[in-house]
């Protein structure tokens, strides 16, 4: 059999010859009626899996919302969930849409856009689990074929996401319909590729199959996206912990009662991915604004009136900066303890004998962590309405702009150095070494040299025997020898 998907095919019977960029893959699992002996079931096209593990993953988080807006309109029915059973399904199939990060329009209040990023991980996980699915089912053997594994996955789960766009419409509310589709196609296309890669070898394996120098720029990239984010958690909870008294009274006032408290919890929850990001753009220095004229940056605040949320109450507020006079400086130092992490990281990953091209691969991680830390920022915000509040969140641009300076720059100087102190304990070890050889060598005693042969008198005459190996027996003789005979 072949499944076959438009533009490509790949065999789901006995797999061809490997190559060398085809990681060692797991034995197929054995189970009655499949295989290719007598008897066996066919397997399926691969088109046909892929919608399959799409609707098994819409129907999956779709289950799980309505649960959660089943559990509201009980607890809470005066939130305009809607009436009835159909009013539940139209709230849950928007909040899945949410989940996706499409936005939507209500009646007489305007564009809702800043969405929580949590929720983005319950389809991005389901996805994966799917994409590993049609892997195993559709008898992929080829990391080059992953490709068309998130294609097959990823066109039905967006007719789906447009499907669901439609009849989640209400008077009220009105998701955007090519947002769903895009959305939904590109979280497909991103967690169902990555979900079936793993389906087919390990992560530490996939990662052995990039080359070298692109390694090395990803893993400078995490590095530094680790250290902005650590630093982000640190300060958002710490900022939270200082107005823990504000939180708690915007809790008291909301008095969502016991089952109401649990969403308010997973809502908050759910924003938390979204209040780190905010952290980080603290950090970079631009801030973030909450309302038109607004601005929460390390030098200073200033807010308006937010709406009653737990979470927003740790707002820093003020012209001047809250805490010890140090804290300013100390977090503004973080986006350059960042890059120089990742500088360090890119080079101890593959370091280059040429000490002018480190600076540039080092460079190249802080962007691509500048560029990751500025679209994060540009969804992580969003209008909550046409008024006051159209403006929430940091700017994508701005931010992204001072995180490439920054952490690139920075981590483009830690990379050369680090590069030339690793060039330079490799040659001080060589020569350490080539000493410590020389050292340890036996001694070799050279024979003494030979003695040279005395001169021959003046008027003697050298024969030498050229026979023999030891230089030969020198006899002098005495042509005169006869004139000067006594017996004579």
């Amino acid at each position: 059999m072949v499944a076959s998907i438009g533009f490509g095919s790949v065999s789901t019977e006995a797999p061809s010859a490997r190559e060398p960029d085809d990681p060692p893959l797991p034995a197929a699992p054995q189970h009655a009626g499949s295989g290719s002996g007598p008897g066996a079931r066919p397997v399926r096209p691969l088109v046909v899996t892929g919608g399959i593990a799409a609707c098994a993953a819409a129907a999956s988080g779709l289950a799980v919302l309505t649960t959660l807006a089943a559990v509201g309109w009980i607890t809470a029915p005066h939130v305009g969930i809607g009436s009835g059973l159909g009013g539940v399904l139209r709230t849950a199939g928007l909040l899945w849409l949410v989940a996706h990060h499409v936005g939507f329009s209500i009646h007489g209040v305007g564009r809702i856009g800043m969405l929580p990023l949590g929720l983005v991980f319950l389809p991005g996980a389901l996805l994966a689990m799917a994409g590993r699915w049609v892997v195993r089912t559709g008898g992929v053997t080829r990391l080059r074929h992953v490709g068309y594994v998130a294609i097959a996955l990823a066109l039905p789960y967006a007719l789906l996401a447009g499907a669901i766009a439609v009849a989640s419409r209400t008077p009220v509310a009105a998701p955007s319909l090519w947002q769903a589709v895009t959305a939904a196609f590109l979280l497909a296309v991103v967690a169902g590729g990555l979900g079936a890669a793993r389906g087919l070898a390990p992560w530490s394996r996939l990662a052995a199959l990039m080359p070298a120098r692109p390694r090395s720029i990803v893993m400078g990239m995490l590095a530094c996206i680790a250290v902005l984010t650590a630093a982000g958690a640190v300060l958002a909870g710490g900022s939270l912990a200082m107005h823990l008294p504000e939180v708690r009274a915007a809790s008291v006032a909301l008095a969502p009662g016991m089952g109401g408290a649990a969403l308010l919890l997973l809502a908050q929850l759910a924003y938390v991915p979204n209040a780190i990001v905010w952290a980080v753009a603290y950090t970079l220095g631009p801030g973030f604004a909450f309302g038109t004229g607004t601005v929460v940056a390390p030098t200073g605040s200033a807010l308006g009136a937010v709406p009653v949320f737990p979470m927003l109450a740790a707002l820093p507020g003020g012209e001047r900066p809250a805490g010890p006079v140090w804290l300013p400086v100390v977090m503004l130092a973080v986006p350059y303890l960042a890059g120089v992490f990742g500088g360090i990281v890119t080079v101890r990953t593959a370091p280059t004998p040429m000490l002018e091209a480190a600076p540039l691969w080092g460079f190249a991680a802080g962007t691509a962590a500048g560029l990751l830390a500025g679209l994060t920022a540009a969804f992580s915000g969003g209008p909550l309405g046409n008024g006051r509040l159209a403006a929430v969140g940091p700017s994508g641009l701005q931010v992204g702009l001072v995180a490439v300076l920054e952490i690139g720059v920075t981590a483009a100087l830690a990379a050369g150095g680090a590069n030339w102190l690793i060039l330079y304990r490799a040659a001080r070890r060589a020569r350490r070494k080539a000493s410590l050889d020389t050292a340890a060598a036996p001694l070799q005693y050279a024979p003494p040299p030979p003695v040279p042969p005395p001169l021959p008198e003046e008027g003697m005459v050298t024969v030498t025997d050229e026979t023999d190996d030891a230089g030969g027996h020198r006899i002098y003789m005495n042509p005169w020898a006869e004139d000067d005979d006594p017996l004579e």
